[in-house]
């Protein structure tokens, strides 16, 4: 708790004190206030490995009766090869179709029921698991998990598989191949990474590996990937720390380990000139992709990365928004972000024009900022303006427990990456200790004009 200091400056009367002659008085002052002290940024948690090898966090927030199960694989779509890409991403779908205790169906029945919601995604480099639930259900969450952990294989069919191969097409359908501009982001990760990088196939695969992986391939990648000491597991919420210990030994202390899962390959990145390219699509107004290659994640420049894409799309005063969109308007809308991961990272700005403007329009204006960050750095309040963006967003995921990005997420973000699983001090640290003049040397340094990838996506000939 936060406590608010304040000091009464007390005047007394020189009559009062019996003085002869009364002196002037200087005219009272406002009440002195000391700044309260900074909040402490922690997020105190208990971690213990069990005999198997699985990585728990437990962490005690009893503001509300609820709790957050979430579960991490350290395994995505950088750990596939070429030709047998998409698996990481199948066994998110797989997961949730039954296990040798759970009838097919019933992992969400019987979670909704107890009142609890769950999801799951794939990444590069990750796939995590959530459950988030009424306190006093907590068991079932570790049941269901624990369950398709260690006897998902049981209840696995070639017929199975192939009922999620089709609905990961058919999703692969409805965000790349169907949705307008669906092509660029495969397209870009393409320009960006060399052949054979992991970074430079899509997470959800290609419909010719999905179609050529065999059942025999998917089980060997669920036996290597998925096993306890390649997993971490966090209970975060309204818990006692000994009980919930407990049940976790219960339920996952007799999952076998499971072999050393292969690190991913990547070879090095570079980019040595400007690569452009032009496609079509079926769309009605021409956008505009730049890309360059950049630290990885929390390696030195990630962070002032992450302020360059605030100060040029950060909002409505930022420097792009405010030129593109609202003075000139040649832009429909601009967005710039920064992507570290864990073999390296990208920024992008992206860009889409208003009808009767062209993407040379916009390129020259986009240019034109990156040049003058280069030649002077951001004014004093640009800066601060982009740090309490930054701060706002640290409290905001720290507000709750479950959910993409709650503290049982982000507590798995940070041992996954290698640190402290109560990594947030450090983490805002980042970037309160930047200055301007860090900024200008990001983009001096990361994003120059000779090496870059510039993708436009125009509009088809209509028939």
């Amino acid at each position: 708790m936060r406590w608010l200091i304040v000091l009464l400056t007390i005047c007394l009367c020189p009559q009062a004190l019996g003085a002869q002659t009364a002196a002037p008085t200087a005219p009272p002052t406002a009440p002195a206030r000391m700044a309260p002290a900074p909040m402490a940024l922690e997020v105190p948690y208990v971690q213990f490995t069990l005999a198997n090898g699985l990585n728990v966090i437990l962490h005690r927030d009893t503001s509300v009766p609820v709790v957050s199960v979430n579960l991490w694989y350290h395994v995505g779509s950088a750990h596939e090869r070429p030709g047998r890409t998409g698996l990481a991403h199948l066994f998110e779908h797989l997961m949730f179709e039954g296990s040798g205790h759970v009838e097919e169906g019933a992992f969400d029945t019987l979670l909704e029921a107890a009142g609890a919601s769950s999801n799951g995604s794939t990444d590069l480099d990750r796939t995590n698991y959530f459950i988030d639930l009424p306190a006093n259900a907590l068991e079932l969450a570790l049941f269901l998990e624990s369950d398709r952990m260690a006897y998902l294989l049981d209840t696995m069919s070639p017929e199975r598989v192939n009922g999620q191969r089709d609905v990961v097409k058919n999703e692969r359908r409805q965000s790349y191949e169907n949705r307008p501009y669906g092509m660029a982001s495969i397209e870009l990760d393409r320009m960006l990474w060399p052949p054979g990088h992991p970074y430079s196939w899509p997470t959800i695969g290609s419909m010719e590996d999905l179609t050529a992986a065999s059942y025999e391939d998917i089980v060997s990648f669920f036996k290597t990937y998925y096993t306890p000491n390649n997993a971490s597991l966090v209970i975060a919420g309204d818990i006692d720390i000994e009980p919930t210990r407990t049940l976790v030994e219960k339920w996952f202390g007799d999952v076998p380990r499971g072999p050393l899962a292969p690190p991913p390959a990547a070879p090095p990145a570079v980019l040595t000139g400007v690569t452009r390219k032009t496609i079509t699509d079926e769309v009605q107004l021409p956008r505009l992709y730049l890309g360059w290659l950049t630290p990885r994640m929390y390696a030195p420049g990630d962070a002032a990365l992450d302020v360059v894409s605030s100060i040029l799309t950060g909002g409505k005063n930022s420097r792009l928004y405010t030129r593109l969109v609202y003075e000139m308007q040649i832009a429909q809308d601009v967005t710039a972000v920064q992507q570290g991961e864990a073999l390296g990272g990208s920024f992008l700005v992206v860009a889409t024009a208003k009808p009767g403007h062209t993407i040379a329009e916009i390129q020259k204006v986009i240019d034109e900022e990156l040049e003058k960050l280069r030649r002077e750095p951001p004014e004093p309040r640009e800066l601060q303006r982009a740090l309490n963006q930054i701060e706002a967003s640290f409290y905001r995921g720290m507000e709750r427990v479950g959910g993409f990005g709650g503290k049982a997420d982000q507590l798995n973000a940070y041992y996954d990456a290698g640190g402290d699983p109560d990594f947030y001090a450090e983490d805002l640290a980042r970037y309160m200790s930047l200055s301007p003049t860090d900024i200008q040397a990001a983009v001096r340094r990361w994003l120059p004009p000779d090496r870059r990838v510039e993708l436009i996506v125009e509009p088809a000939a209509t028939k």
